[in-house]
């Protein structure tokens, strides 16, 4: 656990940067920091390891006083990730991550091995580990930062913006790979972000910063999307946030019907509707073909599909029912099993109805 109490950050030249900050991160758990720029969630981070030290006010580490501690016990205790990885540049992947366990004298051969474990479970290719930094592209640096940050076991890790760096595509692998390794693992972890989709997909709480260091509001993502306690929150957290909602609503059993498939390698069939789903030979939905730019027979193959729709899971949210009817090129949402094979397509209109019956449900 990790607490603020009245912890404040005042500058000589007068300007504050965190004003008397109470908050709590709770032991197992992610709490995500977020703000417009100024609000002091940096400062506030960099406050819990004592690279900034707080001009008054007090942080725990459990039962224990931060400021209590020599600086170097304290950071043992915790891993840091930064924005851009930080890895140093003229060591390999595999000794970049054992850097702490090195400097706490741990044995080298027990380090590397240590180091290897954790170059997998981020999610790299163990081939990686006698390269350099420069050799690896922007997300693979930042798993290694990650990597890093795990290579002592710290009870608690702290977070600066670690995947603003990269692109959007990366950015959401990196964000599912950090929820699945912190469900296995279960750190105390403070994460900064200036992303509120992030905090919201990331946090088990989130804290809206204002300007100043002021907390404006400490909630889990539902609550602060359907209950922001202000204009500030509400704003802040942006006006389509009813539809983000949905993200943590179930949708059941989605209302589906067969949808006419074509395996990819075989030949158009003729007549039917204007869109046809290709399928892999698993079953799995591999886009969409329109048919009136093909010509009948033709052979299905990649290049002849639109895979601009995403897919919804049976039994998934809400949120991602109605984006799968939204963003198919076809009108129709493509609902898959949890193996990732098509169970059948839904409409927006009957995902509609299902977030109609949930609303009249809260109300009566």
């Amino acid at each position: 656990m990790i607490r603020f109490d009245q912890a404040t950050k005042r500058y000589p030249d007068g300007t504050v940067a965190v004003d008397t900050l109470e908050l709590e991160a709770p032991s197992g758990k992610i709490t995500v920091l977020v703000g417009p720029s100024g609000c002091g969630k940096t400062t506030s981070l960099r406050m819990i390891n004592r690279m900034i030290e707080p001009t008054s006010g007090t942080i725990w580490l459990d039962d224990t006083d931060t400021a209590s501690m020599p600086a170097h016990e304290l950071r043992r205790q915790i891993g840091y990730v930064i924005q851009h990885a930080g890895l140093f540049p003229h060591r390999t992947i595999v000794d970049n991550i054992a850097t702490v366990p090195f400097l706490l004298g741990t044995d080298k051969k027990k380090a590397r091995a240590r180091a290897m474990e954790l170059l997998e479970r981020v999610g790299l290719d163990p081939a990686f580990a006698k390269r350099y930094p420069a050799q690896l592209s922007g997300g693979q640096q930042q798993r290694v930062g990650v990597a890093r940050a795990l290579a002592a076991d710290p009870p608690v890790m702290l977070m600066d913006e670690p995947f603003s760096a990269v692109d959007p595509v990366v950015r959401d692998q990196l964000q599912d790979e950090f929820l699945r390794l912190q469900g296995e693992l279960g750190k105390t972890i403070v994460f900064v972000t200036h992303d509120i989709d992030e905090a919201i997909k990331l946090g088990d709480q989130v804290a809206v910063l204002r300007v100043g260091g002021h907390l404006a509001q400490l909630a889990a993502p539902a609550e602060l999307l359907s209950r922001p306690v202000d204009a500030f929150v509400a704003g802040f957290v942006g006006r389509d946030r009813g539809y983000r909602a949905l993200g943590f609503s179930s949708a059941g059993t989605i209302p589906t019907r067969d949808e006419p498939t074509v395996a990819m390698g075989e030949s158009l069939p003729t007549g039917g509707d204007e869109w046809l789903l290709a399928v892999d030979g698993s079953g799995a939905p591999q886009g969409w073909l329109h048919l009136t730019d093909e010509p009948h027979g033709a052979v299905v193959e990649d290049p002849m599909l639109y895979r601009g729709g995403t897919l919804a899971t049976q039994g998934g949210t809400l949120r991602s029912a109605l984006d799968a009817c939204l963003s198919s090129p076809s009108g129709r949402g493509v609902v898959i099993d949890e193996s990732g094979r098509l169970v059948g397509s839904t409409t927006a209109r009957e995902v509609l109805a299902l977030i109609e019956a949930q609303v009249e449900g809260a109300v009566t």
